[in-house]
């Protein structure tokens, strides 16, 4: 009966440390599958939930998306570094990436493109990995990217000679002059003074480096940064270009049979806006790679990239869900909801854009684009080009004194901490 008693006992202490051990299991079970929390931006956010949904779907992993502004994001991601918190997955700015990279903020992707293959650097375009890229290791994976081409009116240009867009600079100045020479308040193409990217991405058309000596030595008062600042200038100088915002878009400037302004140079969001606002102008517009400067045509390329923030607590689901998000078929995807084009390499290979009469422009552009210099300091330098930019093209300041004051001062910026 005590011996009855005795086995009895034992084989439900058994069975308590059984049910213990199974307890455990499924607690970190649970863990594996916490509802995911992905930070997105802008227009982003807005489909991110219906790519969220798809993903659970597939997976069983919630995703909570929490859409941010770009108006304020930046602060609340510094808050999240400040505090050691945040998301798991997080939208970042293709110039973003490098500040929060520096400041520790984003997780190394090396133990994850082994396990992953869709996150793999070879997938993407050159340009959008180098946004990822930092001391040889990679902290994020493309996902939308966007770069400039040139917009035009074919009927107009044809009326002034050029039956093609103009293929190189000389060709670029030519048309815009004989353009603004149709008459009052007519211009041959708008130079964006409020464009932070335009000045840099010209001066690379001219062989300029920017920046060299690992981003602390800027080449702002060499030649051939001076003589790309020299040429945009003179546009605005000359009459070729507007000197001030017109106050008005485009439905008003590329419209009718004599367009205020015919030639615009932006990014690929512009073709959805001439087709929906520019009305009765089928036909007689197109998109054309970017003039040659002197070494080449290369355009900026900007986006965002997809990271796994250092901070959050389910790293493995949050590589899962950015590996999700980087096959062709949800690149595809993404984009017929957002109109945001993928950074992936096969999928500029897909009939919806290689075969578009303005995509696939965008798409020759894209492969050699590059982004602006991998440095948490770009704003401010893009802040105080602009400021100096304006001084030289409105107000006929010394182009050689303006950029000796922009490298001195892009030079303290860049050496401080």
């Amino acid at each position: 009966m005590k011996k009855s008693v005795l086995l009895s006992l034992v084989s439900v202490a058994v069975l308590g440390i059984l049910l213990s051990g199974c307890g455990k299991k499924a607690s970190s079970s649970g863990s594996e599958s916490k509802t995911l929390n992905v930070w997105a931006m802008g227009d982003e956010a807005k489909v991110m939930p219906t790519m969220a949904k798809a993903f659970t779907k597939e997976t069983g992993i919630k995703v909570k998306v929490q859409a941010l502004p770009w108006s304020n994001a930046h602060d609340k991601l510094l808050t999240a570094v400040a505090s050691k918190g945040g998301p798991d997955v997080v939208q970042l700015g293709t110039t973003w990436m490098p500040e929060f990279q520096k400041a520790g903020a984003l997780e190394d992707m090396s133990a994850y493109t082994d396990k992953y293959n869709n996150l793999k650097s070879e997938n993407f375009l050159p340009g959008a990995v180098r946004t990822t890229k930092y001391d040889g290791k990679f902290y994020g994976t493309p996902w939308v990217s966007e770069t400039r081409v040139l917009f035009y009116r074919t009927d107009t240009l044809k009326s002034v000679g050029y039956d093609q867009a103009p293929q190189t600079w000389n060709e670029l100045k030519d048309a815009a002059k004989k353009l603004s020479a149709r008459g009052k308040d007519k211009y041959g193409i708008t130079i964006d003074m409020k464009e932070q990217s335009l000045g840099f991405m010209f001066a690379r058309q001219n062989g300029s480096k920017l920046i060299t000596n690992d981003f602390k030595d800027p080449q702002f008062n060499k030649a051939p940064f001076t003589e790309a600042v020299s040429y945009l200038s003179e546009f605005i100088q000359k009459g070729y270009a507007p000197k001030a915002d017109l106050g008005m878009d485009v439905s008003q400037t590329f419209t009718g049979d004599d367009p205020i302004v015919p030639m615009f140079i932006s990014g690929p969001w512009m073709i959805t806006a001439v087709k929906d606002t520019a009305k009765g102008i089928d036909g007689k517009w197109a998109v054309a790679e970017l003039p040659k400067g002197s070494k080449n045509n290369i355009s900026s390329l900007g986006g965002s990239d997809l990271t796994i923030w250092k901070y959050g607590k389910n790293k493995n689901n949050a590589a899962k869900f950015i590996d999700f998000m980087s096959t062709k078929k949800n690149q595809l995807k993404f984009m017929k909801l957002s109109n945001d084009l993928p950074a992936l390499k096969s999928a500029w290979k897909d009939d919806s854009l290689a075969k578009d009469p303005y995509l696939s422009v965008v798409g020759k552009q894209i492969k050699t684009a590059m982004p602006m210099p991998e440095t948490p300091k770009f704003e401010e330098l893009a802040q105080s080009y602009l400021k100096h930019f304006e001084s030289i093209a409105v107000g006929n300041a010394d182009v050689k004194t303006e950029m000796n004051t922009f490298n001195d001062e892009a030079k303290t910026t860049l050496q401080s901490n």
